[in-house]
């Protein structure tokens, strides 16, 4: 290709090696940095650096990728309009959206994860991104780990050459039933049901979180207990990703603020660069916004709103863990656990990245694993049981 686009190598039948990854960015010099950002992890080769969708799209048909990093407004074709034409070319090729954080480039990035992209990354300006080690480190891990999931989906080996599908059997404490991930290769241990029905819902997520949300909370509809949502993502997008939530799953849904009274059958969103906790004041329950350190790199986190609930709520909490990077939320289920309530696993056949869901279930923490379509249901059944 002309001036500062190519295509590197890496033809459709390779198997193994490191991901492959296409960056698609309108600014040359945005393309040259984010390639020298990745290939700084010797797991990770960009074989395709292109200009716009269309570029992207002649490419994809010729190449074999794991990984497009997308860029939103770009000349001849924008991010939007060409992800799902990717996704056609190339099925099951990860795509990872980029933009600067604005609310209207927020916004776009919400409705690529609905049209079927992994995750995104918010990136800085041209001029910062020389110093922009936070971005490197976000970029790269979330590359690798979206790459993995692309691995596993179609068989190929790891860049070290382990088979994508390799995994150990686990053993978690105080488990009572063996059983399987629904559809996965990883022996997991089931924990017995809780017998009082929950009083709090809270559900932990990160990369394909909002997809994940969306599916669960539509078909969930309205329960009585109020749900509190922890996402990992910036501030800017958790007030989006509130007012998505209500208008598709046609629920009471707010961004948490500072004070705010919590009611039954409310969804209430962690505001993204501060952790939500909630506090038992004069006999009503509110939250609260904290900027604690960040919890296994993540604020908010998981874990910090799951000790609050069951400061408040003690064994009467149902803990839905969904497709997620990561651990967060590992200890604050143990919480939850160690006070009698339950906790809910994504599978890893259903999961974008079986992180966050996986460490849960590796560690014997979950009375079941499921497949995401069938998470609503088992939800609201509990939700709706009667007291014994």
């Amino acid at each position: 290709m002309a001036g500062n686009e190519a295509a590197r190598g890496s033809g459709l039948g390779e198997n193994g090696g490191p991901y492959r990854i296409m960056v698609v960015d309108d600014s040359a010099v945005v393309r040259g940095l984010v390639t020298r950002f990745l290939e700084q992890d010797k797991d990770i080769k960009v074989v395709a650096s292109v200009g716009n969708g269309q570029r992207a799209l002649d490419t994809l048909a010729r190449t074999r990728i794991d990984v497009v990093v997308l860029d939103i407004e770009m000349p001849v074709m924008d991010g939007l309009t060409a992800l799902p034409k990717l996704l056609q070319v190339q099925p099951g090729v990860q795509v990872i959206m980029s933009s600067t954080l604005t609310k209207q480039n927020a916004e776009v990035s919400l409705r690529a994860l609905q049209s079927g992209a992994a995750d995104y990354v918010t990136k800085p300006s041209t001029g910062g991104l020389h110093n922009a080690e936070a971005f490197q480190r976000e970029l790269s891990a979330k590359v690798k780990a979206v790459g993995s999931a692309r691995r596993k989906a179609s068989g190929e080996s790891l860049p070290d050459g382990r088979p994508a599908r390799e995994t150990a059997p686990v053993r978690g404490s105080g488990a009572i039933t063996a059983i399987k991930a629904a559809k996965g290769p990883t022996p997991v241990l089931r924990r017995s049901v809780a017998t009082l029905p929950p009083q709090a819902i809270a559900i932990g997520s990160s990369t394909g979180g909002p997809q994940a949300l969306f599916k669960v909370l539509s078909a969930l509809g309205t329960v009585s207990q109020p749900i509190f949502i922890t996402q990992h993502m910036p501030a800017t997008f958790t007030a989006l990703l509130a007012d998505h939530i209500s208008r598709q799953a046609k629920q009471s849904c707010a961004e948490a603020t500072d004070g705010m009274a919590v009611n039954g059958g409310s969804v209430y969103v962690a505001r993204g660069g501060q952790h939500l906790v909630a506090r038992r004041e004069q006999g009503a329950v509110k939250l609260h916004l904290s900027d604690g350190e960040p919890e296994n790199f993540c604020r908010p986190s998981v874990n910090p709103m799951l000790r609050s609930l069951v400061e408040i709520y003690g064994g009467r909490i149902l803990t839905v863990i969904l497709t997620g990077m990561g651990s967060d939320g590992l200890l604050g289920c143990e919480a939850v656990v160690q006070a009698g309530g339950q906790v809910i696993a994504q599978d890893e056949e259903t999961s974008v990245v079986w992180g966050m869901p996986g460490a849960v279930a590796k560690a014997g923490l979950c009375s079941a694993i499921l497949p995401l379509d069938q998470i609503a249901e088992h939800v609201r059944r509990i939700a709706g049981r009667p007291a014994a």
